[in-house]
């Protein structure tokens, strides 16, 4: 494999990727987001999020309609009037709308989260500062299932929306906040909005959860975010092993649980072969421009990325998720009735997610010729969505990184696909171009409390999340 050094004569084969020119805010746009006192908004936005993080929207049940109320009434002190959509006893969404002050201009912008936040294990945390606590402790950190994922992101949606209004900044589009329930579980929330009334809401554009600024992501001192633009599909199958039923006491080849295991393994021998999204090629490309040196140089350029970074992503697994088609087994169903008794149907779930570009059933095909040697075995399909995805020469996406970054030579913002799977999967193929990014700067640590133990948030990123929103909003929704 060629050097580093002998990379950096690559000029004419591996050359620099040229980006568009990213779109300018409008011309004094700023003077409404610089008359807010932030760190009294921050101050106020943080004890809304207190509050919310106290209400109980574990998924399951749901109960959404809790959350919803409580937004509802945040909204109703300002003379905003919310309207619930219930999907379901006890759950429902939001829906608050500021109407453009003249004629639209463009498509409404929509401001989505999800109300739900998952089940938590109140005994792994503090004493003190438990799931439902929305404790602010004396560091300024606001403790709670749903800090980052996401209530924290809805807050700062309302927010921005009181504040849009408080200001009285004039609007050439509608502004509308969505809150949805079950996105943790099943999207019934977001189905109801997509397959009921999507007609009156027509997103033009969305900001959504997805990626958060995360300290020193690939190099020291630089902090990322990545700004979902992509997200991979979603095969979830049920894997069936059938054969005799029997007695625990005599092994016997042909038994369901034995099939089953033997799938399982020959499913561990799937090797899929690593494929970078072009958004990934213009991450590295922006992280390597603010780095410098032989390293930016290589960042900055696919083809040297292909030869000496691509290793280093499949290396990982968060990385390596995001440059494959992955599948694997997250649980298993059908246990005998006692330890002496076997089943004839034993079965696993499988979990498949797939990158644009990559058909459910071309993957389902896959998993089929990897098992064909083992007998008694069928295939459920449990969900199939294929990837989508959205371009980022967009100018709420360059409002967004724009101003996440703005004041900070340490920040990056640049287009991701993200391995997960959020309800702006249903929203793309409305035509909405949907974004994901939480403006909150964490550490990998941080991070890791998404759906773990100890979720939490500082007040700081409260504060400065809502000012970034509030400016990427003003930016591409603010009247003449």
């Amino acid at each position: 494999m060629p050097s580093l050094r002998l990379a950096a004569l690559c000029l004419v084969c591996a050359c620099a990727t040229t980006p568009p020119p990213p779109s300018e805010a409008p011309p004094g746009v700023e003077r409404h987001a610089d008359a807010i006192d932030w760190a009294k908004a921050g101050d106020e936005a943080a004890q809304v999020l207190a509050g919310y993080l106290r209400v109980d929207t574990f998924n399951p049940p749901g109960n959404e309609t809790r959350g919803a109320q409580y937004l509802a009434d945040v909204l109703a002190k300002e003379g905003i009037t919310a309207e619930l959509l219930e999907f379901a006893p006890g759950r429902s969404n939001l829906i608050a709308r500021l109407p453009a002050t003249g004629p639209a201009n463009d498509k409404p912008l929509c401001l989505l989260s999800h109300i739900d936040v998952v089940p938590a294990e109140a005994v792994a945390w503090p004493k003190d500062k438990g799931p439902l606590s929305g404790v602010i402790d004396e560091n300024g950190v606001i403790w709670g299932r749903g800090a980052l994922d996401m209530k924290g992101m809805g807050v700062l949606e309302l927010m921005t929306l009181v504040w849009l209004k408080r200001a009285n900044v004039p609007l050439a589009r509608d502004v509308v906040l969505l809150a949805v329930g079950d996105e943790e579980v099943d999207n019934l929330g977001m189905k109801q909005l997509v397959e009921q009334h999507w007609s009156r809401l027509d997103c033009g554009q969305l900001v959504n959860e997805g990626g958060l600024g995360v300290k020193n992501l690939l190099f020291e001192g630089q902090t990322v975010f990545a700004v979902s633009v992509a997200e991979k599909g979603a095969l979830w199958l049920r894997m069936t092993a059938s054969g005799e039923a029997g007695h625990g006491s005599t092994p016997v080849p042909s038994r369901a649980p034995t099939r089953l295991v033997e799938a399982v393994k020959a499913l561990s021998t799937r090797t899929p072969k690593p494929q970078i999204h072009a958004a990934l090629y213009e991450l590295l490309r922006r992280i390597g421009e603010q780095k410098g040196g032989v390293t930016g140089f290589v960042l900055q350029r696919p083809l040297l990325v292909d030869w000496f970074v691509t290793g280093r992503l499949m290396s990982k697994p968060p990385t390596r998720a995001g440059i494959t088609n992955t599948c694997q087994v997250t649980g298993f169903d059908g246990k005998g009735s006692a330890p002496n008794v076997i089943p004839s149907q034993v079965s696993a779930i499988i979990d498949c997610r797939l990158l644009p570009g990559t058909t459910p059933e071309a993957v389902l095909e896959e998993l089929k010729g990897l098992v064909k040697g083992v007998e008694g075995i069928e295939f459920t399909v449990l969900n199939a969505d294929g990837a989508n995805e959205s371009t980022w020469v967009d100018p709420f996406f360059d409002a967004l990184a724009r101003q996440v970054v703005k004041g900070r030579t340490d920040v990056v913002a640049g287009p991701v696909l993200s391995p997960g799977y959020t309800d702006s999967l249903l929203a793309r193929p409305k035509g909405t171009r949907a974004y994901g990014m939480v403006p909150f700067e964490v550490t990998q640590e941080e991070l890791g409390t998404m759906h773990g133990r100890d979720e939490r948030v500082s007040k700081a990123n409260v504060t400065r999340g809502l000012e970034v929103l509030f400016r990427a909003v003003v930016d591409v929704s603010v009247a003449p």
